[in-house]
């Protein structure tokens, strides 16, 4: 696990498993988030065929410096390990948790309500529009960090929007053998670890988003 502080907030991210992590206000707050999580987060790998730990026995093995990013809510910082080279199995495991994420988000939005119950100050997306920030962010910003360019699905275009995670989910199974500092995936941008972790991380805050704000 690494834990990365910024000034305002801190992250706690468990770096075995794509998704799970969680922010708070100061290292304990966000382990404590972290913690609470894991019941929401088990279906999730279950989906995908694994088990997950119990979260008092994960560690932190490392802290690092966060920044502007951390606090406006983002885990940008990328531990030292991720920049490890993938063996096929971790490669594919990688994929599948991704793919569960995925799997758990449209089924939530799926079940949820056109308009959802917005902020103490009026605040907040509605169901549409935090699907498409999600498909948005994806194309326009994470797969091209992968070294993937493909044009926005329209609104509503299922088909489009499956193209778009299988060539994420397919460059993430390419990467095996590949590290961080060599691999073309960090030449443009990411390497395949923290990319796993920054995109599962986006689709389940918003997946659990709409299910908190669901009327």
């Amino acid at each position: 696990m690494c834990v990365e502080a910024g000034s305002k907030l801190s992250f706690a991210s468990a770096l075995d498993w794509p998704g799970w992590s969680r922010s708070g206000r100061g290292e304990e707050a966000a382990l404590e988030s972290l913690g609470r999580y894991a019941a929401r987060y088990a279906p999730v790998v279950a989906a995908a065929g694994l088990t997950l730990p119990d979260p008092a026995r994960i560690e932190i093995t490392e802290r690092l410096p966060g920044s502007a990013s951390t606090d406006f809510g983002v885990p940008g910082a990328e531990a030292g390990g991720e920049s490890d080279a993938l063996t096929p199995a971790e490669a594919e495991r990688l994929a599948a948790i991704l793919e569960a994420c995925w799997a758990l988000f449209d089924r939530v939005a799926s079940g949820a309500p056109p308009n959802l119950r917005k902020g103490p100050r009026g605040g907040g997306r509605d169901r549409d529009a935090i699907v498409e920030h999600v498909v948005g962010s994806e194309v326009e910003a994470y797969a091209r960090k992968l070294g993937i360019r493909l044009p926005r699905p329209a609104p509503g275009d299922l088909a489009a929007r499956a193209a778009e995670r299988n060539a994420i989910a397919a460059a993430l199974r390419a990467s095996a053998g590949s590290a961080g500092h060599d691999s073309a995936p960090r030449a443009r941008g990411w390497p395949p670890r923290y990319a796993a972790r920054r995109i599962a991380w986006h689709v389940l805050d918003h997946a659990w988003e709409i299910e908190d704000r669901s009327v």
